[in-house]
C-alpha cells in the first residue's frame, strides 16, 4: 500500500504537468506533492506509521490534511485515497476509520467530477461501492486476523500448560520408579543383612561357625548393596547385568538361596539353540527387578522352602515365572497400589509389566504354593 501511494502520487502529478504545463498552480501542485512525499517518508522511516500510536494518529492527519489541499487544487490527486482507506483502518478505531473513509470517498466523488465536468451517476455510485466491499472484506480479515492471534495464544498456553503437566508426570513417574528400584535392591538387601544378623546372634555362643557364616553372607550382602548404591549414583542400571541377563538372575537366585530357602534357575529359549532374541536393557532391568521383588515376597511372606525361576525366551514376548511351594494367598486381596512402607511388592511388579507393555497373572490359593507370571512383548 506504502508503494501504491507513491506511485499514485507519481501519475497525478505527471498527469497534472502535462495537462497544465505553465499554470499558476504548478508550483504549489509541485511543492505540495513533495511535502506529502516527505512527510509520508518520514513517517516510514521512523516506524510510525506502524504502529498504533498518538504519533501515527497525527502522521495520518497531516497526510489527510496534506493530500485535501492537494485534491482541491488538482482533482486528479484523488486517487491517493484509496492507500490512505488502509491507512486509517489500520491506525484508528473503527468508528474513527469509517468517519474518516466516508470522509475521503466524498472528496474522491467531488474530484472526479470536476474532472469530468458534468453530472455521472457512475462517478456518484462508484466509489462508494467500491470502499464499501473493500472495507468490508478489511474488517473481515481484521476480525480473522484477532480471531487467529486469540487461538495461537490459546494453543501457545495450552502447549506450554501439557509441556507442564507432561514435566510434573515425568518427575513423578522418575520417583516412583526409583522408589521401587531402591526398595527392590537396597531395601530388600538391608532386610536380608538384618535377618542374617538377627540369625547371627541367636547362634552366637551355641554355634560359633554358623554365626560367623551369616555374618559373612551379610557382608557379602552388603558388598552388593554398595555396588547397588553406587549404582544409582552412576546410571541407574542394575550391576547385575554387567554379564547378562542368566547371569543376573543366577547371582540373585544365589544371593536368596540360604538354609530355608532354595532358589532354581532356568532358562528356555523356544527360539532355538543360539538363536534367542537380543532383549532391551529396560526389558533386562525390569525381569531382573521382578525377579528380586518376587523373590523377595517368596523369602518374606511366603514360608517355602523351594522356589524356581524360570525364563522363558520367545520370538515375540519374554515371559519370567516365579513359583515357589509357601502356603499361599488370595490374589484377589492384593492391592493395585503400593500402600504403606512394605506395599511395594507385587503392585512394584504390575507397575513395571505396564510399563513396557506387558501382563502380570498370580495363580495361587492357601496351602497351595503361588506362580506367578509376567509375560512383556518384545517389538521386532
Amino acid at each position: 500500500m506504502h508503494a501504491a501511494f507513491f506511485l499514485l502520487l507519481f501519475v497525478a502529478l505527471a498527469r497534472f504537468l502535462l495537462r497544465h504545463p505553465g499554470g499558476a498552480r504548478t508550483p504549489w501542485i509541485i511543492a505540495l506533492s513533495a511535502v506529502l512525499a516527505v512527510v509520508y517518508v518520514t513517517g516510514l522511516a521512523r516506524g510510525i506509521a506502524e504502529r498504533s500510536t498518538t504519533r501515527q494518529r497525527s502522521w495520518l492527519t497531516l497526510v489527510v490534511v496534506v493530500w485535501v489541499v492537494l485534491v482541491a487544487l488538482a482533482p486528479s490527486f484523488a486517487w491517493c485515497a484509496v492507500p490512505l482507506f488502509y491507512t486509517g483502518l489500520r491506525t484508528l478505531p473503527t468508528r474513527a476509520a469509517l468517519v474518516l473513509v466516508t470522509l475521503l470517498t466524498g472528496l474522491v466523488i467531488a474530484a472526479q467530477l470536476r474532472l469530468a465536468g458534468r453530472w455521472d451517476p457512475d462517478l456518484v455510485l462508484g466509489p462508494p461501492a467500491v470502499v464499501v466491499i473493500a472495507t468490508a472484506v478489511f474488517l473481515t480479515m481484521e476480525r480473522q486476523s484477532v480471531r487467529q492471534r486469540a487461538l495461537i495464544d490459546d494453543l501457545i498456553r495450552t502447549r506450554r500448560e501439557l509441556a507442564a503437566a507432561e514435566r510434573r508426570e515425568g518427575t513423578l513417574a522418575e520417583r516412583q520408579r526409583l522408589s521401587m528400584e531402591i526398595h527392590d535392591t537396597l531395601a530388600q538387601g538391608l532386610s536380608s543383612q538384618q535377618m542374617l544378623l538377627q540369625a547371627a546372634d541367636r547362634v552366637w555362643e551355641s554355634d560359633p561357625g554358623k554365626a560367623r557364616a551369616h555374618v559373612r553372607t551379610a557382608g557379602s550382602v552388603a558388598e552388593h548393596n554398595l555396588t547397588e548404591a553406587r549404582r544409582f549414583v552412576h546410571d541407574l542400571a542394575p550391576a547385575d547385568l554387567a554379564h547378562g541377563l542368566e547371569e543376573a538372575l543366577r547371582a540373585v537366585a544365589a544371593r536368596e538361596s540360604g538354609e530355608r530357602l532354595t532358589v532354581h534357575v532356568h532358562i528356555d529359549s523356544m527360539s532355538g539353540p543360539g538363536r534367542a532374541p537380543h532383549l532391551p536393557d529396560r526389558v533386562q532391568s525390569a525381569l531382573l527387578r521382578i525377579a528380586q521383588g518376587a523373590l523377595a515376597n517368596v523369602r518374606e511372606h511366603s514360608g517355602a522352602t523351594t522356589a524356581a525361576l524360570t525364563l522363558t525366551l520367545l520370538d515375540d514376548q519374554a515371559v519370567l515365572d516365579v513359583a515357589d511351594d509357601g502356603h499361599g494367598f488370595d490374589p484377589a486381596s492384593l492391592p493395585d497400589a503400593p500402600s504403606g512402607v512394605r506395599g511395594h511388592g507385587v503392585p512394584a511388579i504390575r507397575a513395571r509389566a505396564r510399563q513396557l507393555g506387558g501382563t502380570l497373572t498370580i495363580e495361587s490359593a492357601p496351602g497351595e504354593g503361588t506362580v506367578l507370571s509376567v509375560a512383556i512383548p518384545l517389538k521386532l
